[in-house]
């Protein structure tokens, strides 16, 4: 290394064995734009002796090439490794590295200052024991600023570092110093932070870094340094209950079958009574497996296998945890959520939740409210934005095992996947699981769908019209009615229009308004499905995450997605009701292939083309496949 431990020249055993035993703190830096988070970091790994000497000297290199300081080392270049970063001069995404000290390990995690990639900052405070918040001296309290302490907050970070950083620009001014501390003081009490450490520094020069600066003889309080090496990593985890994730069933043959996994909180040992969440199974620990051996008690932070006395019914997902102290299950939550996609998150819209190594389908309720980080007021929202944060209801399509995030980051914290992109869109904290979630069940009936479409002599089943304004998909679908009628099935007809004046007549035409218009003629539609009927659906329904949502919804093998092609020029050349033209003048906002997206289906199960086949045949077509029965194969 350039400036490397005695000790490694001296006894490299002794330096590795002090390093094992040494303690990590986890560390994230966070701020505005140009607040200095990578030049800190980058001085804290040289004052630490952790660049070698290749690096410093592509360091210098990089520093007279494309530095921002006159030809003298640019620290910030050790963290900024994407070319688009250092043209920029900002990070955008998360640099983690190591160094240490006599002391201590460190992890550090660079995030993001700029707003657009706030999502890359809550990734890297997610696993943070500290968080070190840098102000520029001449510009103060930002609303960055404000934002990451909001998140700090939300995510449980107990220690901060108030960074106060290039004080040498405003001439070390005491005055200065303690007019950005009172101000982000009365901030950080409204958001909970009850306690931070302020520190006076200029990360470029090295001031108050790991050795006190003379140019602040005001500041009584610790360097930097100091304070990161005596801050306490809690133990509190392992004096909490029991948790595990189950993350593999390891069977490696007949005679093993254990449950591996990393243990979130508490302590496990063999005779312990644990109890398989969601399903409420119970056993006891037989073994505790490791690849240096069994055993005799395991704590939080280990990987592990755990072995039971019986053979019970345990997938990847569920939740080890002590009988006695078991967590909560329920599929209906309160939740504060971070919105982390350029597209805004749509209440309704299917996404896919995970927690731990447990994936659900979810839904996102509209916003209880969201939160202005400058004033803390809560604000009245219809959606969420990118890097918004409001608290929502989320509905989950099957029951989970959790704990509060505030109680247990693991057990409570998640985040939301697009389905169809497989984009993160979304983090949230779980707050507690609503009362209709515990007390509203499902009812078993005597009388179930199997024998009400016994009783008609029909297979019950979902027949879904998709397609532009003026495709001709009421017009099929009411001869397909007509012609399953005459056969004598028994049908009904959800018509997009017609709904829209009753059950749907409080909804517009937005992104929004047409996805909870889907769910609830999906969620009718299953009821009909219920009762035996064969249900026709005439809807532009125009997002796919919507359709599947309604295929999953009633179910693989009773949905049929019927696809009525027309091309955009010929539905706006028939225009029976004028919509386009309309649209075309700018009188009819959100119109469906004018100034608002229509997704085709991938793979539906029939397509029309409408070019080359009548109404007529087209629904001869569909009425031969339902009455002969549904064969994909055909």
């Amino acid at each position: 290394m350039a400036h490397q431990s005695d000790l490694i020249a001296q006894d490299i055993d002794a330096y590795l064995k002090a390093h094992e035993v040494k303690s990590l703190l986890r560390f994230l830096t966070c701020g505005s734009v140009d607040d200095g988070k990578s030049t800190l970091i980058g001085r804290l790994l040289y004052d630490s002796k952790m660049i070698f000497e290749d690096q410093l000297a592509a360091l210098e290199a990089d520093s007279k090439k494309v530095g921002t300081q006159g030809g003298e080392i640019d620290f910030a270049l050790l963290v900024d490794g994407l070319a688009a970063e250092r043209e920029q001069g900002i990070t955008i995404d998360v640099a983690y590295r190591f160094f240490a000290t006599d002391k201590r390990k460190f992890i550090v995690a660079d995030t993001p200052g700029h707003e657009q990639y706030t999502r890359n900052m809550v990734t890297g405070a997610s696993t943070a024991d500290a968080a070190v918040i840098l102000i520029d001296a001449r510009r103060g309290v930002l609303t960055q600023t404000r934002r990451h302490s909001y998140l700090v907050s939300l995510l449980g970070i107990r220690h901060v570092v108030l960074a106060i950083n290039k004080m040498d620009l405003v001439d070390w001014s005491k005055d200065r110093f303690d007019e950005i501390l009172a101000e982000y003081r009365g901030f950080a009490e409204q958001i909970g932070i009850k306690d931070f450490t302020a520190i006076p520094m200029s990360a470029l020069r090295g001031d108050n870094i790991t050795e006190p600066s003379p140019n602040s003889p005001w500041h009584q309080g610790p360097t930097l340094m100091s304070h990161l090496e005596t801050i306490e990593v809690e133990d509190y985890l392992r004096a909490d209950p029991f948790r595990m994730p189950v993350q593999w069933v390891n069977r490696p043959n007949l005679d093993f079958r254990g449950f591996s996994g990393f243990v979130a909180s508490g302590s496990v040992a063999p005779g312990d009574r644990l109890k398989v969440l969601p399903s409420g199974r119970e056993s006891t620990v037989a073994r505790i497996v490791t690849q240096d051996g069994d055993l005799p008690r395991a704590v939080a932070g280990q990987s592990i296998t755990i072995t039971l006395a019986d053979e019970i019914d345990v997938s990847r997902g569920d939740i080890l945890a002590h009988a006695e102290a078991a967590p909560a299950v329920a599929d209906q939550f309160e939740a504060t959520l971070v919105w982390m996609d350029d597209d805004a998150m749509l209440p309704g819209r299917p996404y896919l939740m995970k927690l731990g190594a447990r994936t659900v389908g979810a839904s996102v309720s509209e916003p209880k409210w969201k939160v202005n980080v400058n004033t803390m007021e809560h604000l009245a929202a219809k959606r969420l934005e990118l890097n918004e944060i409001g608290v929502c209801n989320l509905s989950l399509d099957a029951p989970i095992a959790f704990d509060p995030y505030s109680e247990n980051h693991d057990l409570g914290g998640f985040i939301l996947v697009d389905r169809l992109s497989n984009r993160t869109v979304g983090a949230g904290m779980l707050h507690f699981a609503l009362r209709r979630s515990q007390n509203i069940h499902w009812q078993a009936l005597s009388v179930d769908k199997a024998a009400r479409a016994s009783q008609k002599s029909q297979q019950a089943r979902v027949v879904w019209f998709t397609g532009l304004s003026g495709a001709g998909k009421s017009t099929i679908a009411d001869l397909v009615e007509k012609r399953l009628h005459a056969n004598g099935r028994h049908t009904y007809l959800l018509d997009g229009d017609n709904v829209r004046h009753g059950l749907n007549k409080d909804l517009g035409f937005t992104d929004a308004d047409r996805v909870e218009n889907i769910r609830r003629v999906a969620e009718i539609a299953r009821l009909m499905v219920d009762a035996g009927l064969i249900v026709l659906v005439s809807f532009i329904s125009p997002f796919r995450a919507e359709r599947r949502m309604a295929r999953e919804l009633v179910g693989e093998s009773e949905f049929m997605e019927v696809f009525v092609d027309t091309p955009l020029a010929l539905a706006e050349e028939r225009d029976v009701k004028g919509l386009y033209k309309k649209a075309r003048a700018g009188e009819l906002k959100n119109f469906t292939g004018i100034d608002s997206p229509y997704e085709p289906p991938e793979n539906p199960e029939i397509r029309i083309d409408t070019t080359a086949m009548t109404p007529e045949e087209a629904a001869e077509f569909i009425a031969f496949r339902l009455d002969g029965g549904f064969d994909p194969g055909i």
